[in-house]
């Protein structure tokens, strides 16, 4: 097992950031180590898989927008009340439309996004 940086602050940390993120917005586990500047993807998740239930867990998502699995028809209900983009796939469920749904941690919620942006820098 990966050790948590700074654990538990850390925790509260990535907690912090999923709480922040608006509506319909997203980051992935690698955007929001990065926007804290410590950790990685996997220390992220790992934190989100211990302690993200107070928080809304399903803002913070895999870096290829599968949604999480064992939780996706709860992830599909809050997204689609939020109006999180989503693109259909040709097997299974959707996925998060994340060049869309990608927040910054900086721009404001879901109508102040760059359509071309891919999102993977969540500073530039």
């Amino acid at each position: 097992m990966t050790e948590l940086p700074g654990h538990p602050e850390y925790a509260e940390r990535v907690l912090t950031v999923a709480e922040h993120i608006p509506p319909g917005r997203v980051m992935t586990y690698g955007d929001v180590a990065e926007y804290l500047g410590e950790g990685g993807p996997r220390q992220v998740g790992r934190v989100m898989a211990l302690y993200g239930a107070a928080v809304p867990w399903w803002r913070v998502v895999r870096a290829d927008g599968v949604l999480l699995p064992g939780h996706e028809q709860r992830a599909l209900a809050h997204y689609r009340d939020e109006g999180t983009p989503l693109r259909t796939t040709a097997a299974g469920p959707p996925r998060i439309a994340l060049a869309r749904a990608r927040w910054d941690g900086v721009s404001g919620g879901p109508d102040d996004v760059d359509e071309a942006d891919d999102g993977v820098n969540p500073h530039t």
